[in-house]
């Protein structure tokens, strides 16, 4: 594994760092409509990067299949799609303003339900870094290493205000700034250790590549859809505005770096 796919795969998870240690400069908790505008900028960082760096390179991995190119991209979108679902009903969470928990029932402090349901997040995220990485590093395939980059950079942006939103409450609730920051940081655990996963697994089925990059554009739309879009948008216009931004953001870094 080489030094570019390290840093490729890490630079996200340095994003989710960076913001966790705003607790030790900043005081108490983000403002609500702060956090709609970088939930809103974080779908559409997201939404760019599903269809420009997963399921467009998807399409032209599989071009040889001429019209039904989309099958492989699409039946992974599906099986992405399913696998968060799988996930979102099992795995006990909670997401920020919200008093009632998700996924299955379990006796768990409520920063450990707000930490996984960072995790939830992430992991979508780190299976597109690592199959992307793979992809650049399998001549066949239609992504650039400049590509690869701008999608671990775009993560990265979206990723700062994550740390932020774990541990900025956390110490408003009392906890010292150190185990703040460790919370804050450690909710962003998962997506290297998706992404390594993924970049090793699609390394060894690199005929699969175009479903994998479907699989993981599916695992992305659906927490746009089911987390991110209806945190932004509650009553406010600035949600719709920042999806926009951060959408422009990412289908620019692609498009330049790529």
């Amino acid at each position: 594994m080489t030094a570019e796919v390290m840093r490729g795969i890490f630079l996200p998870f340095a994003g989710t760092v960076l913001g966790a240690a705003c607790v030790f400069f900043m005081r108490g908790a983000l403002h609500a409509g702060v956090q709609r505008v970088l939930a809103g900028f974080a779908a559409g960082v997201m939404a760019a990067a599903a269809v420009w760096s997963l399921l467009i390179p998807a399409m032209e991995q599989a071009s040889d299949m001429g019209e039904f190119a989309f099958v492989p991209a699409a039946a992974g979108f599906w099986l992405g799609t399913l696998f968060l679902l799988v996930l979102d009903r099992t795995i006990p969470h909670l997401h920020q303003d919200s008093d009632a928990p998700e996924g299955l029932q379990a006796r768990l402090k409520r920063t450990t339900m707000l930490v996984l349901a960072v995790t939830l997040h992430n992991i979508p995220e780190g299976m597109a870094v690592g199959v992307v990485l793979a992809g650049w590093t399998a001549e066949s395939a239609p992504i650039t290493a400049a590509g690869a980059l701008a999608l671990s950079i775009g993560i990265a942006i979206q990723n700062l205000p994550e740390g932020a939103i774990i541990s900025l409450p956390l110490r408003s609730e009392g906890a010292g700034k150190g185990r703040a920051f460790l919370y804050g940081a450690l909710s962003g655990v998962a997506e290297p250790l998706a992404a390594l996963v993924t970049f090793c697994a699609a390394e060894r089925i690199l005929q699969a590549l175009p479903c994998l990059l479907g699989f993981a554009a599916g695992a992305m739309i659906y927490v746009v859809v089911e987390e991110l879009i209806p945190e932004a948008s509650e009553h406010s216009n600035m949600g719709a505005l920042s999806f926009a931004a951060g959408f422009t953001v990412m289908m620019a870094l692609d498009v330049a770096l790529g």
